[in-house]
């Protein structure tokens, strides 16, 4: 499977509060939280991100608290994959949980800029780098993962699974 879209950078240690702040924590309607994704850091991602868009971030991305808000509010707005440094380990399961793509890549996250346009073939792990004509190389989803990712998310993949 491959995705391509324009890139949104972002620094080390984004959270989950700048992620989907908490003052919007009463609803887990993913459109709503798809309205207020990222506006704590980003006042313009909202009005400028298109379906099959990137984020690329730094360090310790989606550190912070365990809220499934976050990767789900990343996912509705229609974001195809996140490429980072690393990843707060219970915000890589939480994203696994519900379908949205992660890939962990220090070169990506270094090279990559502000509106590269990326592809991402999830099957190798490579991402293409198409402004620059360069590639990076990922670490795979093991398959049971990629089948999770597909099956978009945790629960679909059960479901599937048991029928």
């Amino acid at each position: 499977m491959k995705v391509k879209g324009k890139v949104f950078k972002y620094g080390d240690n984004v959270d989950t509060d700048v992620i989907i702040p908490a003052r919007y924590l009463n609803t887990s309607d993913p459109n709503e939280l798809a309205q207020h994704c990222m506006e704590d850091i980003d006042k313009e991602f909202t009005k400028k991100v298109q379906v099959g868009d990137m984020i690329v971030a730094n360090k310790n991305f989606g550190c912070g608290s365990s809220r499934e808000h976050a990767p789900i509010a990343i996912k509705a707005s229609g974001v195809s994959c996140v490429i980072a440094s690393t990843f707060a380990r219970i915000f890589y399961r939480n994203a696994i949980n519900i379908g949205l793509p992660i890939l962990e890549c220090e070169e990506a996250a270094q090279k990559i800029e502000v509106g590269n346009e990326v592809e991402v073939d999830f099957d190798t792990g490579t991402i293409y780098n198409l402004t620059k004509g360069e590639s990076y190389q990922a670490e795979p989803f093991p398959e049971f993962m990629q089948e999770i990712i597909k099956a978009d998310g945790l629960i679909s993949y059960i479901r599937e699974k048991a029928n």
